[in-house]
């Protein structure tokens, strides 16, 4: 981990959603989180970052060591300035899908986190924030 906080991670190209893996590995491991939920984070982040670059036309990815009493937790902060969901409601059912994916991303990102939350304005952007604790 590095020795700062946090960390952004732009999220322009292919490439950079295996970067995204990689750092949010990186962090989870030096908090020293289980590999099951090393697993649950990167599948998360992995998912976001795709949603975020596919759909959202490219963004960042604000990766926090976070803490709350005596837990640890990584946040992730996914931000786009693309079209927006119109309804986020039915984005975040499973199957549903405006491309040719599973439609499990957001509602996968969900019941992998313990906090989830998003806020998407259509025409301006979508903001996804997820929290795991150890």
């Amino acid at each position: 981990m590095p020795n700062a906080k946090h960390e952004a991670v732009p999220i322009v190209s292919h490439d950079d959603i295996v970067k995204v893996r990689q750092r949010v590995r990186d962090w989870a491991v030096a908090l020293g989180f289980s590999l099951v939920d090393q697993t649950k984070l990167v599948t998360a982040a992995s998912e976001l970052a795709r949603n975020t670059l596919v759909y959202g036309q490219g963004g960042t990815v604000l990766v926090e060591a976070v803490s709350n009493d005596s837990r640890q937790g990584l946040r992730l902060t996914f931000e786009d300035h693309g079209p927006g969901i119109p309804d986020v409601q039915l984005a975040m059912k499973d199957g549903f899908t405006t491309g040719t994916g599973l439609g499990l991303g957001l509602s996968g990102a969900r019941r992998l986190s313990h906090e989830f939350e998003i806020c998407s304005t259509p025409g301006k952007g979508t903001r996804v924030v997820i929290v795991r604790w150890k």
